[in-house]
């Protein structure tokens, strides 16, 4: 299975860097999931629940808000915790 590269951060840390198989972010416009070679998007983040698949783990992260760009097959996310 192909992965992603994940890189979340906030002003105050690094929260998470790694790779997984797929991402749902709580966007502006409603929630939508990234997996392996989605096209490039640049999105606001609302409130809400990040939730990543790492191996065999889902971990999942509360926000207040941020932003997503994805990139091929990266994925940079600056969120407000």
């Amino acid at each position: 299975m192909k992965e992603l590269h994940l890189v979340i951060v906030s002003p105050e840390k690094l929260v998470y860097e790694g790779k997984v198989s797929q991402v749902t972010f709580p966007g502006s416009a409603g929630k939508f999931q990234v997996m392996a070679d989605h096209a490039p998007i640049i999105s606001t983040l609302s409130a809400g629940e990040v939730k990543y698949v790492a191996g065999q783990e889902t971990q999942s992260l509360q926000i207040k808000g941020g932003f997503v760009e994805v990139k091929e097959n990266q994925i940079s996310v600056c969120v407000e915790l």
